[in-house]
């Protein structure tokens, strides 16, 4: 569990990396799929710094992202990452007694208790993780809940989501892995698999009573410094949380990030990444059941929740390889790891070290 006075909510991925010089682990801990964004996005980045020494417009972010969505610009409000709507949504909605469903990220709930509101832990039982509407107390006014959900990987359907929507509720809904999801398409001759971002258990839609998505750019395009995300949602509640933003929150180079991400050649790039990204993540199932581990949750995310030896973690660290703990995420225990998918050389080589690691 994790260790005195510290903070649970507050442990992350990047956390497994430590203090020590980059590369001392291999990282299958943080979901970033790219150590840099691709050669052309880096371009659009490096193109502003000329812009640097005015402000930052966040129109034109606006509207391509409202475009890319097919919604109405007064829908979308880019945020400085997906992690900022958790805060503005934690102080600008009202919110009196909150249900977090449960194993999830962890940074909604971590802000709501910092804004000093009331949260109700909803706990899935695994190891499928499966959503019932009955679970969420029917008097919350606020429910959060992630879809692909990090750490269990579970894609909630659609309809299950809106079931919890009523009046006088907000429902917020974060897809910081919407963009990475597969949709399958078995084709009968040669039994390839191919992955599109068609999104469709997205709750985006030009209608959203009462209903907050958060998206992040972060993972598809490797952009965890530049801290690029965004809202979309019922343009009431959009109004309400930019009232909570400061002034310019987000970054030039976050905002061209976006509207360079929006464009058609950039989505059939992160649909190809989704395809790579499926057999991949194949492959390193593949590895672990060979190894004895325990696959549960879901299959829809760019990284395997797993069940093992208590220690395993620590064993996996001496053979140069940090994975996520997930005692940290409320509903698991410390014989659940996270590992992030990545390519099939690596995953090879943590079966290798599985079969070494003392004590599997």
């Amino acid at each position: 569990m994790a260790s005195s006075g510290e903070d649970p909510l507050r442990w992350h991925g990047d956390d497994e990396l430590g203090a020590g010089p980059a590369g001392a682990l291999i990282d299958l801990a943080v979901n970033v799929r790219r150590p840099a964004p691709p050669a052309w996005l880096a371009e659009v980045l490096a193109g502003t710094i000329g812009e640097l020494g005015a402000y930052p417009d966040a129109g034109p972010a606006r509207r391509a992202l409202a475009a890319r969505h097919q919604v109405a610009v007064e829908q979308v409000l880019p945020t400085a990452g997906g992690a900022e709507v958790f805060t503005l949504v934690a102080r600008g909605s009202g919110v009196r007694r909150a249900a977090v469903v449960h194993p999830q990220f962890t940074e909604p709930e971590a802000a709501l208790r910092a804004a000093g509101i009331s949260v109700e832990r909803v706990l899935l039982p695994g190891p499928d993780f499966a959503l019932d509407p009955d679970l969420v107390p029917a008097d919350a006014d606020l429910v959060v809940v992630g879809n692909p959900t990090n750490p269990t990987g579970v894609l909630h359907p659609a309809a299950t989501l809106r079931a919890l929507a009523r009046p006088g509720r907000v429902l917020l809904v974060d897809e910081a892995f919407m963009d990475a999801v597969p949709t399958l398409v078995e084709r009968a001759r040669n039994e390839r698999v191919e992955a599109t971002p068609t999104e469709p258990e997205s709750l985006i839609a030009p209608v959203m009573p009462g209903v907050l998505v958060a998206r992040s750019l972060t993972k598809t395009w490797g952009l965890a410094g530049i801290r690029a995300g965004y809202a979309v949602g019922d343009p009431t509640l959009i109004d309400r949380l930019a009232a909570q933003q400061p002034h310019w929150s987000v970054s030039t180079p976050a905002l061209a990030a976006m509207v360079a991400t929006s464009s058609p050649e950039a989505l059939a790039e992160a649909g190809r990444e989704v395809a790579s990204i499926t057999e991949q993540r194949a492959h390193l199932v593949t590895r672990l059941r060979e190894a004895g581990l325990e696959i549960v949750g879901g299959r829809s995310a760019p990284f395997v929740l797993t069940r093992g030896p208590v220690g395993l973690r620590e064993r996996l660290r001496t053979e140069g390889f940090a994975v996520r703990r997930c005692d940290t995420f409320p509903g698991l225990d410390e014989r659940y790891l996270r590992l992030a998918v990545r390519e099939p050389a690596v995953s090879d080589a943590l079966a290798a070290a599985l079969g070494r690691a003392p004590g599997h």
